[in-house]
């Protein structure tokens, strides 16, 4: 058994393509391997801003031996045909045996294949999985088929301790790699796994992603702590700068005093999207005038230069901001709305300035059903949504649209609740997001996300497979989550029909579609696929609150015994009506003739259906589903009672008919709650 070590020596690999390529490059050998035949006992895959790694342990030195049984053609078939099926597989008639199939007598034959050397064969799979590994976006060298990410400077291959010699275009396989670009000099060779973790230790490389990576929170953590501070959770960030760096030097720097008055967001975004800052905090949460940032070298005064490097960069960059924050405050935001006009939406949807107008209506709209909203506010706030899209800070800071409206709002002397939904009114932009709650930021961000649906399913441009260029997915889940997160008695579907109107087109589909985003949502919440699916089937519904509510009265009931044994004797009735309607050939109907039932339990069954049934509907006109389900736990007793002693089968076809019926009230009743025929167990 031997070792195979494979490191892939590059420029930078930008750190949004490093994980990924760092399992793509495991899965892609690991499959190779097993396709030749050579197990192994464990692999492993590593990346760093310039080395890509894969180890597996335990590899025979050769491919197993193989026999191969291969069919032939029947024994009377043709000359023609025994002999081409004999020449390709290089054998003679005597060396095949003859074996009787219940479809004739057949030639077989037993194909031995002997094992091979694994130093002869890896090679080709190396080169395989790299030529297959799928960057997001990749180059090419002229004269060469192969593409990498970015230049690749050497490979290191070796199995068993020796070389394993392969060509990847221009690069030849070795023994030798490279330490840290600037803290590192010379090759370094190596004979193995744990010898090349720790010469490159030595030379300032730490493999691990992980390990890097709980280097630099802890290290954060401590700097921010000795100033009394706190780390600001940026997950993100940390995941991005463990990409930047192979030797993690983490300091501390100071924002000038000068700029801490300019929004924190604004400080905040500047320095982690343009420096890869980490933010820290005061004990109250505010924005401290410190910044975490993580160097990729080690200096001999202990990283002052570096700190001091840092500082005047960003000094500059939030002189940048300065400006722009001084700038656009001499223009109310209300006279950039007219900009707008010059900003398209989309070549078949209009401008900006029409996508704020169909908002602006669609948002007044939504107040009918958002307590505390005003008709007034919301098209206000609806009018300046976008208007920050001509400011000098959106163009500088993309990441703050809306976010710096709520600021340039507030200086205007706009309300509270209307800057609000300005800042709001994108979000959420995902699962994770915040969900806005205030009235007028619910309304906005409701009419955004609607009036986008509505527009591009009105122009047949939706989602298809993995793709979905217009973030449509998203949309829709925000669409739920406010509605459903803020417990809006809403009717989508009305609502959606407005939106329509002011495109002056239909948005076929996208209530199914809506409905689909709901059960996905459903299911990563936790709730069980079938009751989704057999509450979904009774069509109709677009208040998502209600539904919901439904589901989960539902799934509360059948956790119970009498909610267990009820699914079941729904799913006995309905078998037995099934069965004997296909057998019938007709649909009973569930008209019982009281006079003809012979059997207590019958009679029983029949008048306690007759005094439930009104009840559960009229709990459902009311919605209080609680009652739903505890009036179908009280049939339990009648249930159980007419399946133990009533023979439904009766030879008496008038009887057998009248009983039929019977369960065919059995399951009306059920039917207006939700499709039980859906649901497992």
């Amino acid at each position: 058994m031997a070792e195979l070590l494979l490191e892939i020596l590059s420029e930078e690999i930008p750190a949004r393509m490093q994980a990924r390529a760092c399992n793509d490059l495991k899965r892609l050998m690991c499959d190779g391997l097993k396709a030749a035949g050579l197990e192994f006992s464990n692999a492993r895959s590593f990346v760093t801003p310039r080395r890509l790694i894969f180890v597996a342990d335990g590899i025979p030195q050769r491919t197993p031996d193989i026999a191969e049984e291969r069919k032939g053609p029947s024994t009377s078939a043709p000359d023609k045909a025994i002999q081409g099926f004999l020449g390709s597989i290089g054998m003679t008639l005597e060396q095949c045996e003859k074996r009787q199939l219940p479809k004739g007598e057949f030639y077989f034959v037993v194909i031995n294949k002997s094992g091979v050397d694994a130093a002869s064969v890896l090679p080709g799979i190396i080169t395989t999985a790299l030529a297959a590994l799928p960057w997001p976006k990749s180059m090419r060298w002229a004269g060469y088929d192969m593409r990498w990410v970015r230049p690749i400077n050497s490979i290191l291959c070796l199995f068993g301790g020796s070389v394993l010699e392969f060509d990847f275009g221009p690069v030849s396989s070795g023994m030798q790699t490279r330490g840290h670009r600037f803290l590192s000099t010379g090759t370094i060779p190596v004979s193995g796994f744990d010898d090349y973790k720790t010469k490159l230790n030595t030379a300032n490389v730490m493999i691990d992603p992980a390990e890097r990576r709980e280097l630099i929170a802890t290290g954060a953590a401590k700097l921010a702590a000795s100033e009394g501070l706190s780390l600001k959770d940026d997950r993100g960030l940390l995941d991005e700068v463990t990409g930047l760096v192979e030797w993690p030097v983490v300091l501390m720097g100071k924002i000038d005093d000068d700029f801490m008055d300019l929004p924190p967001e604004v400080l905040s975004t500047s320095m982690r999207a343009h420096q890869k800052y980490f933010s820290c905090l005061n004990g109250d949460g505010a924005l401290a005038n410190r910044f975490i940032v993580v160097a990729n070298t080690e200096t001999v005064d202990g990283g002052k230069q570096v700190v001091a490097g840092n500082e005047r960069v960003l000094s500059a960059r939030l002189a940048d901001a300065r400006f722009f924050w001084d700038t656009d405050r001499t223009i109310p935001l209300a006279e950039r709305v007219g900009a707008l006009a010059d900003r398209v939406f989309h070549a078949k949807l209009g401008t900006l300035a029409d996508k704020i107008e169909r908002i602006a209506s669609l948002a007044e709209e939504l107040t009918k059903y958002v307590q505390g909203s005003t008709p007034e506010n919301a098209r206000r706030a609806a009018h300046l949504a976008k208007a920050d899209l001509s400011t000098g800070m959106v163009a500088e800071f993309p990441d703050l649209q809306g976010v710096i409206g709520r600021y340039y709002a507030l200086a205007d002397g706009e309300n509270d609740g209307v800057a609000h939904a300005i800042a709001d009114h994108y979000s959420p932009l995902g699962p994770g997001d915040v969900c806005p709650d205030k009235p007028l930021s619910v309304c906005v961000a409701l009419a955004d996300k609607i009036d986008t649906l509505v527009g591009f399913f009105g122009i047949d441009e939706k989602p298809t497979g993995s793709k979905d260029p217009f973030a449509l997915r998203r949309a829709a889940l925000g669409v739920i989550r406010l509605i459903i997160e803020n417990k809006l008695r809403l009717p989508l579907g009305l609502v959606i029909a407005f939106a329509e109107d002011l495109y002056g087109r239909k948005a076929d589909g996208l209530m199914d579609f809506i409905a689909e985003r709901l059960k996905v949502h459903l299911r990563e919440r936790g709730v069980r696929h079938d009751l989704i699916d057999a509450v979904f089937a009774l069509g109709g519904e677009d208040d998502l609150v209600r539904l919901l509510a439904r589901v989960d009265s539902l799934g509360v009931f059948l956790k119970s015994e009498d909610g267990a044994n009820m699914l079941n004797a729904y799913k006995r009735a309905s078998n037995i009506l099934r069965i004997e309607e296909k057998k019938d050939g007709v649909a009973y109907d569930g008209h019982v003739d009281a006079g003809a039932l012979e059997q207590d339990e019958e009679k029983a069954l029949m008048a306690h259906l007759q005094t439930i049934t009104p009840e559960i509907l009229s709990a459902l006109d009311t919605e209080n589903f609680a009652n739903v389900m505890g009036c179908l736990a009280t049939a339990r007793p009648v249930v159980d009672d007419f399946f133990d002693h009533v023979t439904v089968n009766s030879e008496d076809l008038d009887l057998r008919t009248n009983r039929l019926n019977l369960l065919a009230s059995v399951r009306r009743t059920f039917d207006p709650i939700a499709d039980f025929s859906k649901i497992e167990g």
